[in-house]
């Protein structure tokens, strides 16, 4: 009560005196010329009562006695940064808000000097912006700018400087007042310093006593009581400025901001993060705007997601993943990584954990099991090419659900894992869906895709689009609902399904029901899915706190294979959801149908979702169908749909085949090349007994860790 009576200043005093300046930290404001740190800073001091200081006007200015635009007349750019370096490495404060210069972060010896007491804010305001307002103040230049050199090109050549040092980003729009700078600064701040209100929780939790951590989450996987991680306080939003900010951006710096919003610094600092994100959306993908957004007819878009290196949408998270993997876990214990596969995601694994430092492959090994039969001939040759020598795939005689099912067991048998550490030293890590560090990458390129929209001018921002999206494990569909919770305007999210369309069935019935359904193998093998694990997070969502609900739901699925959502539930869920689903037969006519009309193949996946946006679309918006795979991944299918008769058995013929009609888009080089490398290599199968796959997972420890060590 007696807080509601305080004004935000008071309330930012208390606090930041008992907790934050006291005595020690600095707010060091960070950001290029006309950013605003000065005036941003004063407010701060202001509002704290503490000491403000400005490096230009009271530490260089007062040691040169002269001002800063006669010093670099005087002895010119390169002397000036020398000049400038050497008096940040004399000063020193505690407990003030300091605002730099705009070169201060070109002089290394200097920053990391500033930086060892205060935290360092980067007020990140637009070039276009920062160039208008420097132009109103008269300013035509600014160190490091000669006669080759615009203005322009000298400020985007010092972002990678702002970029090396900050510990926390504002980002700041052009209209923004000082003010509310300032107290985003502040809340910048409050939140570096309070990591342990940054917490996860399990779907299956009645209770808040098993909080965990980011890094926690990474390492587990899944929750000791079976349930899933999700965000104790959920996703952070962005407004619409912010989003606008980004519209330029590229999809790195796009990625960059939404995941600092998502992962505390304490578990990732932003210099780190910035380091993953490059190298996993770098060289490794064949188009450099990694996630490009490809008008396909009428008001349909097509966010094409198989550019990486494996060819399918499970490369945006499973290049990032084991670097934020090998960053959070401990160097004393090696990781057994534990992935089950419907197609898609085994190569993608392998081939992200293969991308390791050498020194974090001795510590980590990857296993994929998949169904032996459930799998396109060409998705099985590639996950065997892309074995390691700690990376395997192993064939399952069963289905796809059967291996989620035993990895799930395998990580709730606490005697088997705790064996595992005592005999091998060795923990499990999970790499499905089920981890939540493969799904934070993928809520990026749905909002990506909204935002090339609006950069093509299809749109303006604030307008609402649909999406569509081919699941059967529901995370990819999921991932565009939490972009919709960031503030992403998404209308609708469209789930497409193939002839195993259970999650078709609940989201227009509430109704789950398992029993006396047999899995049917089809053409999209990626979503031939009954069990679909994400849902239970987005359950555990909409159930607005009832810790009961998502309990009580999965143990009446486990026990009786069947559960009902409540109508006030379903309700809600039909708010954000709507589903349909496509035949094999519809799925190749679509196939033939839209290379008849553009010249364009869609795989076999997106062929689902394209029939069901026909279907459900209301045409009132632009709907954005996810591609997920190539189309190369199921030549055999795509050859039947093309009514190409010539199919030969060979995987690596039936691609070549394929090129020779000059399809669009061409086929996927990179699997191309490891059918090449690896047409004779084999791979191991075994039965669907848990038993054999714990046989397996040991004889991989000790072909692997015990060698190393």
């Amino acid at each position: 009560m007696f807080s509601r009576l305080l004004t935000f200043e008071q309330i930012s005093k208390l606090w930041f005196s008992s907790h934050s300046l006291a005595g020690s930290k600095n707010i060091i404001l960070m950001g290029p010329p006309g950013a605003g740190k000065t005036t941003v800073g004063r407010i701060i001091g202001q509002k704290l009562g503490c000491p403000v200081i400005d490096i230009d006007d009271d530490v260089l200015e007062t040691a040169w006695n002269m001002s800063v635009s006669e010093k670099l007349q005087d002895i010119g750019n390169e002397q000036f940064l020398e000049e400038e370096g050497k008096a940040l490495l004399e000063f020193s404060a505690s407990g003030s808000v300091i605002s730099l210069t705009g070169s201060n972060p070109m002089h290394t010896a200097g920053m990391q000097h500033v930086k060892r007491n205060g935290i360092v804010v980067y007020l990140d305001v637009p070039t276009m912006v920062i160039m208008s307002r420097l132009k109103s103040m008269k300013v035509d230049r600014i160190v490091g700018q000669g006669p080759a050199a615009s203005l322009k090109d000298i400020l985007q050549f010092r972002k990678q400087f702002y970029r090396r040092w900050y510990d926390v980003r504002v980002l700041c729009g052009g209209s923004m007042a000082a003010e509310v700078v300032a107290e985003k600064v502040l809340d910048a701040v409050k939140r570096y310093q309070n990591s342990e209100e940054e917490t996860y929780i399990s779907t299956r939790s009645t209770q808040r006593n098993s909080l965990k951590y980011f890094s926690d989450v990474i390492i587990e996987g899944i929750a000791s009581d079976g349930g899933l991680f999700v965000p104790e306080k959920g996703f952070p939003e962005l407004t619409a400025e912010e989003w606008q900010m980004l519209i330029e951006a590229t999809y790195a710096e796009r990625a960059q901001v939404m995941l600092e919003r998502c992962i505390h610094p304490a578990d990732i600092p932003a210099s780190k993060l910035r380091e993953i994100i490059g190298t996993a959306y770098g060289e490794n993908f064949t188009c450099s705007k990694i996630a490009p957004v490809r008008h396909l007819t009428g008001n349909q878009f097509l966010l094409e997601l198989f550019h990486g290196p494996t060819a399918s949408f499970k490369d945006f998270a499973l290049q990032m993943m084991p670097h934020i993997f090998a960053y959070c876990i401990p160097r004393s214990c090696n990781y057994l990584v534990l992935v089950a596969t419907s197609g898609d995601t085994g190569s993608a694994v392998l081939d992200g954990f293969s991308r390791l430092h050498d020194t974090d492959k001795q510590r980590i090994a990857v296993m994929s099991f998949f169904p032996e039969d459930g799998v396109s001939p060409i998705q099985k040759s590639q996950m065997i090419g892309c074995q390691k020598e700690n990376a395997w795939s192993v064939g399952v005689r069963s289905d796809f659900d059967f291996c989620q099912t035993a990895v799930k067991k395998i990580f709730t048998n606490s005697d088997y894992t705790g064996y595992l550490t005592v005999e091998y030293g060795t923990a499990l890590a999970a790499a499905n869906s089920i981890n939540w560090a493969r799904l934070l990458p993928q809520v990026v390129y749905h909002a990506s895709a909204y935002l090339d929209l609006v950069h093509q001018g299809i749109i303006t921002f604030g307008d609402p689009v649909d999406i569509c999206v081919p699941t059967g494990n529901f995370g990819n569909i999921l991932a565009a609902l939490y972009a919709k919770m960031m503030g992403i305007p998404i209308r609708k999210c469209i789930c497409a399904s193939n002839e195993n369309n259970v999650l078709t069935d609940f989201i227009r019935t509430g109704f789950y029901d398992l029993r006396g359904r047999k899995l049917v193998p089809t053409f999209s093998p990626a979503i031939d899915i009954l069990k679909s694990s994400n849902l239970e997070r987005y359950l555990h969502l909409i159930a607005d706190g009832d810790g009961q609900l998502v309990p009580q739901l999965y143990n009446q699925l486990e026990n009786q294979g069947h559960f009902q959502l409540r109508k006030g539930l379903l309700a809600k869920l039909q708010q954000d959801l709507v589903a349909g689903w496509c035949s094999e037969e519809d799925c190749l006519a679509a196939i033939h149908s839209v290379y008849s009309t553009t010249g364009y193949i869609l795989d076999t996946h997106t062929a689902v979702a394209k029939v069901v946006a026909d279907r459900l679309q209301d045409r009132t918006c632009p709907i954005i169908i996810s591609s997920t795979a190539h189309y190369s991944k199921f030549a055999p299918a795509i050859l039947r749909a093309l009514r190409i008769t010539e199919i030969k058995q060979n995987p690596l013929s039936q691609l070549h085949l394929l090129s020779s009609y000059s399809p669009l888009p061409p086929v996927h080089w990179g699997l191309l090349e490891t059918l090449k490398k690896n047409e004779n290599e084999g791979h191991r199968v075994c039965a669907a007994d848990l038993s054999m796959l714990m046989s397996c997972m040991e004889t991989l420890i000790q072909n692997h860790f015990l060698k190393v060590f």
